[in-house]
């Protein structure tokens, strides 16, 4: 039974969501319609008030009246809460292909296995404000070691979940969670300053590769114009600015730390994407370049 509610509450979500305003009569009608509803009868203004607060107390979704435009999600509400966002969006994506049903084999996800196991211990810890024992094996590491850790955040990077978290060395570190052994919550309180924001932390950088003696700097990259469309519509940082345009091609400004993750970003562009500035990471992406040339000469 709690398995259908939650398919229910997911739907109710999704439906008010992309319709923008519905009335309680349009939702029971798309309710009749849904494959979800086994019995084929109209959703009862009772049971959807019941599953309104059901999803502010689950999800942290409210459900809002408008007496001349109807029932609506507040995208206020959702637009400056990333976690929010995401769980939207999640919800949206699990509803369309549950209802898609036949088309399940045709709609293909990437997994991120360091989720499954790991996510859950840490952010026990984290809510329950306490350090945690972390056994851990980088990939140059011969043998796992085992240390005390101060979880600070959590942060989904390109399939993969890292802790920030700060060791025994008073050093802020990150750690990947496919490469943890184990999890220990300990008895002992989370030491964090209170001002501490993981959003603005990492807003100075472009992935997970971080260093506080990094200098955040201005870089300027020029891109060839069959390839500015597609920066436009996924920044490489939230600080991307447009500066020029031409036919040819578009220059995009930055603002962040040149670490080794956005100069791998760069790379990956190949041709189409060059350093104009600062000197010192075209320096190092022309170095990085000779290099993979002499494998191939």
């Amino acid at each position: 039974m709690a398995k259908n509610f939650f398919k229910r509450y997911v739907w109710l979500i999704d439906t008010i969501n992309r319709r923008g305003h519905i009335s309680m009569q349009d939702i029971s009608r798309c309710w009749e319609n849904s494959s979800f509803n086994d019995d084929g009868k109209p959703m009862a203004e009772r049971t959807f008030h019941n599953h309104r607060e059901a999803i502010l107390d689950m999800f942290g979704i409210e459900i809002k009246n408008d007496r001349t435009l109807g029932y609506y999600i507040d995208s206020e509400d959702i637009e400056g809460d990333a976690i929010k966002q995401w769980l939207l969006e999640s919800l949206s994506m699990n509803n369309m292909v549950n209802e898609a049903g036949s088309l399940r084999e045709r709609i293909l996800f990437e997994t991120i296995p360091s989720s499954q196991k790991w996510l859950t211990p840490i952010v026990g810890a984290m809510k329950d404000g306490k350090a945690i024992q972390l056994t851990y094996q980088g990939y140059s590491s011969p043998e796992p070691s085992s240390f005390k850790a101060h979880p600070y955040c959590l942060k989904l990077f390109r399939q993969r979940w890292y802790l920030l978290a700060r060791s025994e060395d008073e050093f802020l570190r990150i750690y990947a969670l496919d490469r943890i052994h184990n999890v220990e919550e300990l008895d002992i309180p989370l030491e964090m300053p209170e001002d501490f924001d993981g959003a603005d932390f990492f807003s100075r950088f472009f992935g997970v590769i971080v260093g506080v003696d990094v200098p955040v700097e201005s870089v300027e990259l020029k891109v060839a114009a069959s390839q500015v469309k597609y920066f436009r519509s996924l920044p490489l940082h939230p600080s991307q600015k447009e500066i020029e345009t031409t036919g040819e091609y578009s220059v995009f400004k930055y603002r962040l730390a040149s670490t080794y993750d956005f100069m791998q970003e760069i790379l990956s562009h190949g041709k189409e994407v060059e350093v104009l500035s600062p000197e010192s990471l075209r320096d190092e992406v022309h170095a990085e370049i000779k290099e993979m040339l002499k494998r191939y000469d």
